[in-house]
């Protein structure tokens, strides 16, 4: 039976009848001010109502006028519900509040011990562990370094090896541009890496104005839009990529193939967030939308890749280069570097980026089902290398939700040689998971452009934090090698972790991931793992097409 006056209509009706009392008010007593008050607000609710019964967007207002709008409010503060009030420490996602209070903790300064043991479920399969030594080691430091580039490649021509290795720590700040990031965000993280002794990558959004006040050293990135230095058609220049590479501020030069959020899309920055600034870094027009293409224009074939990357070493003045990619189709990867092998050339780096990461907006199919994971990008990375004798000539960086000590001696575990981290990164400036990155209304200030919004971060103060977020993290990496006997992370191996396969069954990494014998890719396949003999065979360092499928 239909009702007469459906309840659903009750808050519009009051707040009607309110307008109506209170007008009368106003008309007895017009020198009450709670009368004038009470108009204002049940006037401004049936005026609500109204529009609501008008609008054609929105069935719920249409069927719930005026209380149909506390719907919204409660959607649009459920994620700030849920985490304050209703997720435990280890839920949540991407990052659980347990690890974001690490990373704050470690942040500012404070304890990060934990009393009463742990609070994972060490029989839950998938749980792992580093084993320990009886005999750990003291060691002095915890400024565990690596050197990229400057490893002796007689096959190169003259000229084409690198003259200025670089002396890296072992965990970094990973790629994210100015326009990504607010200008406060980026003097802090620089700032932060200069007081730290790390590296600062600058994304594929160029070297900015604010990347260069304090410093710090820099991971110069060019994408497939060769922001800093291009032509005005988009193409690369020779000419601006030398007067950005050889600042002595510039310590690497990486050459995005794909990033782990998004990995084989383009895209395209608005127009109107193509503010001065910002097309100033990138030599970009003002107020013009700025493509990043999905490809390359310089090269089209791994051969050409090959020579692009001697040829941007030797245009920087012998600095490392090397190239960024998230694992896609076997055979290109294979194609690159079987034309290293034709041509003699290397890159004196590769950083893997794993598609569980990416600070920006991102679709969401390309988010959750595109591109490799970062333990199968790195070990399909990392063995391929060691089986056609390459791995001693080029590092391998990483990155992919790395945020604890232990999370790097994983990843150094599985081939990496170093780790980079950008969402860690970011929350050691104050980011709180918000995942309003893309919306210009970022509630810390990381990620605006709104310089009213920005001003809430306070640039000295969170370089503290971010150095000593690198600090603490290496100092508990520190500890992790120590208890494991070893003198550095690099000599942790697979055969280190264990993991739970099921409530009665543990095995060593070693005995569960892939691992190929030096040179082993050189003879036969057979034997090889099925990646091996299925791919290798159909890639050309010609093309990164496929021979035949």
């Amino acid at each position: 039976m239909i009702s007469p006056f459906p309840a659903r209509y009750t808050a519009f009706a009051l707040s009607a009848a309110g307008a109506v009392a209170s007008l009368a008010a106003v008309l007895m007593a017009p020198q009450l001010w709670a009368a004038w008050v009470a108009l204002a607000v049940f006037g401004l609710l049936t005026g609500t109502g109204v529009h609501d019964l008008r609008q054609s967007r929105h069935a719920i207002l249409r069927n719930y006028p005026v209380i149909g709008h506390l719907r919204f409010l409660l959607e649009y503060i459920r994620p700030e519900m849920r985490q304050y009030f209703i997720e435990s420490d280890a839920e949540a996602a991407p990052f659980s509040r347990a690890q974001r209070s690490l990373v704050y903790q470690r942040s500012k300064g404070e304890p990060d011990n934990r009393p009463f043991g742990t609070q994972l479920d060490v029989t839950v399969s998938g749980y792992e562990w580093i084993n320990h030594s009886m005999q750990p080691t003291q060691l002095v430091d915890h400024d565990f370094r690596i050197v990229i580039g400057g490893t002796p490649n007689p096959a190169s021509p003259a000229g084409e090896t690198c003259t200025q290795p670089y002396s890296a720590s072992v965990f970094n700040i990973s790629a994210m541009s100015f326009g990504a990031l607010s200008a406060n965000a980026i003097l802090a993280l620089n700032q932060g890496a200069r007081l730290g002794g790390f590296a600062h990558d600058t994304g594929e959004g160029s070297i900015s104005s604010h990347h260069r006040v304090h410093g710090g050293d820099l991971i110069w990135e060019i994408g497939s839009g060769y922001f800093g230095c291009r032509n005005d058609d988009g193409s690369f220049s020779e000419e601006r990529f030398i007067a950005n590479a050889r600042d002595p501020q510039v310590k690497l030069i990486e050459i995005k193939l794909s990033q782990g959020a998004k990995p084989g899309h383009g895209g395209v920055l608005p127009a109107p967030k193509v503010t001065a600034e910002i097309a100033a870094a990138r030599g970009v027009p003002v107020g013009v939308d700025c493509i990043s293409p999905s490809s390359h224009s310089a090269f089209s074939t791994p051969v050409e890749m090959m020579h692009f990357i001697a040829r941007l070493r030797v245009l920087s003045g012998g600095k490392p280069t090397g190239f960024k990619f998230c694992l896609g189709h076997p055979w290109e990867w294979f194609a690159i570097v079987k034309a290293m092998q034709q041509t003699g050339l290397t890159p004196d780096f590769i950083v893997v980026d794993g598609a569980e990461g990416g600070t920006g907006a991102a679709p969401v199919e390309f988010s959750d089902h595109v591109g490799a994971p970062l333990q199968e990008g790195l070990l399909l990375v990392h063995n391929t290398l060691v089986g056609v004798g390459l791995r001693e000539r080029i590092k391998i960086g990483c990155a992919g939700k790395v945020i604890t000590a232990f999370d790097l001696a994983r990843m150094m575990a599985l081939g990496a040689d170093w780790c980079n981290a950008a969402r860690g990164f970011m929350m050691s400036l104050g980011c709180i998971q918000a995942q309003a990155c893309h919306t210009g209304f970022c509630p810390t200030g990381v990620t605006t452009q709104d310089p009213v919004r920005q001003q809430a971060l306070v640039v000295p103060t969170k370089a503290d934090r971010v150095r000593n977020f690198h600090r603490s993290t290496l100092h508990a990496l520190q500890e992790l090698v120590q208890a494991a006997g070893l003198d550095h992370p690099q000599q942790i191996t697979a055969h280190h972790i264990v993991r739970r396969i099921s409530d009665t069954e543990v095995r060593l990494l070693s005995n569960l991931v892939m691992q190929v014998r030096p040179g082993a890719l050189l003879g036969p396949l057979d034997g090889q793992h099925n990646v091996f003999r299925t791919y290798w065979p159909l890639a050309s360092a010609q093309s990164f097409q496929p021979l035949a499928l």
